[in-house]
């Protein structure tokens, strides 16, 4: 089976050794996405634009892998403050209001940048 590796060069990638996305045969694992664009957290203090950028982002790693939207089978929602999961979900439903994956949102202590509000990861399968 074919593994196709995708990156964004940031050089995190290398030290850490992740891809943003793998794609293995029709299946496609993409790696916890924030908000930030230039090294820089975008969005600050607003999660449900941080939410609708970071769902973006997949959508265009999607097509790059030859995937779409309607493919994602799972989210995993990672929220820094609990409170925020209407206006996380609010966002997340603008994208998969159709889809309804299957999803988990939950609160954790910290993300790697005290401004970062949000991280999703996504599991595609091409059909």
């Amino acid at each position: 089976m074919a593994r196709t590796q995708l990156g964004t060069g940031a050089k995190w990638e290398d030290t850490v050794g992740y891809s943003r996305a793998v794609k293995v045969g029709n299946i496609i694992e993409i790696a916890g996405t924030t908000a930030s664009k230039g090294g820089k957290v975008i969005f600050e203090g607003d999660v449900y634009n941080q939410t609708r950028y970071i769902l973006g982002i997949m959508a265009h790693v999607l097509h790059q892998l030859d995937g779409k939207l309607e493919d994602v089978v799972r989210t995993r929602i990672y929220l820094k403050r609990i409170e925020d999961w209407e206006e996380a979900g609010r966002a997340h439903g603008e994208f998969f209001h159709t889809i309804k994956p299957v999803s988990t949102m939950l609160a954790v202590s910290s993300l790697i940048h005290p401004d970062m509000l949000v991280e999703i990861e996504a599991t595609a399968i091409i059909t």
